[in-house]
């Protein structure tokens, strides 16, 4: 499945870092809409650890370079330029550039806004999903109930040709994705369509919607995949609750593909969900160890198998590290990312925002992800909820 109209598009590589991170598959799911960063924009979209600004908790981001410096650095050179009357936004870029953070990114006061609300499981748009088809079009994949596009008669399976009169076949999807977020609630925005023979378009008014980051479908009576796209607010207590509700007996599929992270602290609740307390991550800010913690009172028996692929980053990583590391899960996929340094914001002058990385967090058993990811313990890369389904059944997850 492919992720909403929350990827916005990079301004430059500094803030495609982040702005990757959250919305894209906040941004739910990255795989199928190509947000999965690429060459140009490496640093994926999710914060990999912790909250919005003002919250102060730590969001993975990749090799560290200057720790403290660099915050030092960026923060002056924003506030030189405000003085000089020059725009700190710009300034901080090239602060953060010069500084080899490959995971840094500089935010104006709006991005900013936009990257929280993602963090929080909501984004302005019109609530359409879409993937590149073989031959280069772009299909409407999912239509969001309730949503400006659902209100106009969209369906899944419809063509999206054009957006504001500007092609969309043949355009990266995170383009087309951008160009229907736009910035401003009700703010409008004109679609053209195909379906079979029948082409029209339709003026939407863009809406702030909910990313609805955890779906849960039932295989049957002894299995549950739990979907997790994104870990926005509240993600990691409806795994929790997905996992309290599902039947008696019945194994756990946690399909965490194509999620490029989030909030720390819903990942550490989603591993609560499994695990019955004990130890989740260790992490480092500016050189002090701390730790990350499972709530008691988790399903510690229940069969688990968990998804992986190259599109699972950050706090995804976080979580699937500790289930694999405890003992508790079996993994099923192929290699993840490889994204495990701390990021924090930090407010600059003129209202602007900067994540910098401060340090770098491990799994359990002390591995570093940075570069490396997480080897699933059965590599494979087609038909991989099938072969989950497998491993689940030997589990005792299946009838």
């Amino acid at each position: 499945m492919s992720g909403p109209d929350l990827c916005p598009r990079p301004r430059g590589v500094l803030r495609g870092a982040a702005l990757a991170l959250v919305f894209v598959t906040v941004l739910a799911t990255a795989a199928a809409t190509n947000c999965l960063p690429g060459a140009a924009q490496r640093p994926a979209a999710s914060p990999v650890g912790s909250a919005s600004f003002g919250d102060r908790d730590p969001r993975e981001g990749h090799t560290t370079r200057g720790g403290d410096r660099t915050v030092d650095d960026v923060t002056r050179a924003a506030a030189e330029a405000e003085a000089d009357g020059k725009s700190g936004t710009r300034a901080a870029e090239e602060a953060v550039g010069r500084s080899g953070d490959r995971w840094g990114a500089v935010y104006d006061k709006a991005e900013y806004e936009q990257y929280a609300d993602a963090l929080d499981g909501r984004y302005t748009g019109v609530g359409l999903w879409l993937a590149r088809t073989g031959d280069g079009r772009t299909q409407v994949t999912r239509v969001q109930a309730g949503g400006p596009a659902a209100r106009a008669g969209i369906e899944p399976g419809d063509y999206l040709d054009s957006v504001d009169g500007r092609p969309a076949d043949g355009q990266p999807v995170t383009d087309v994705v951008a160009r229907l977020r736009g910035d401003a609630v009700g703010s409008a925005v004109v679609v053209g369509l195909r379906r079979g023979s029948r082409a029209w378009t339709r003026t939407l008014d863009r809406a702030v919607l909910g990313t609805e980051d955890v779906s849960v479908t039932r295989l049957s009576a002894k299995a549950v995949v739990i979907k997790v796209a994104a870990f926005s607010r509240g993600s990691g207590e409806r795994v929790r609750a997905a996992v309290r509700q599902a039947p008696r007996g019945a194994g756990i599929l946690l399909d965490l593909r194509g999620n490029s992270g989030g909030l720390v602290s819903e990942a550490t609740t989603a591993a609560s969900a499994f695990l019955d307390g004990g130890l989740v991550a260790t992490y480092d800010v500016h050189g002090k160890q701390r730790a990350l913690y499972a709530q008691g009172g988790g399903d510690g028996a229940r069969p688990l198998v968990v998804l992986i692929d190259g599109g699972t980053m950050s706090a995804a990583e976080l979580l699937t590290g500790a289930l694999q590391d405890r003992g508790r899960a079996v993994t099923v996929g192929s290699r993840t990312f490889g994204k495990g340094s701390v990021q924090m914001p930090t407010g600059l002058a003129g209202g602007s925002v900067a994540e910098l990385t401060v340090g770098h967090y491990r799994t359990p058993a002390g591995h570093g992800l940075d570069g490396s990811g997480i080897t699933p313990d059965l590599p494979v890369t087609e038909h991989a909820l099938e072969h989950a389904e497998t491993v689940l059944s030997g589990l005792g997850g299946t009838a």
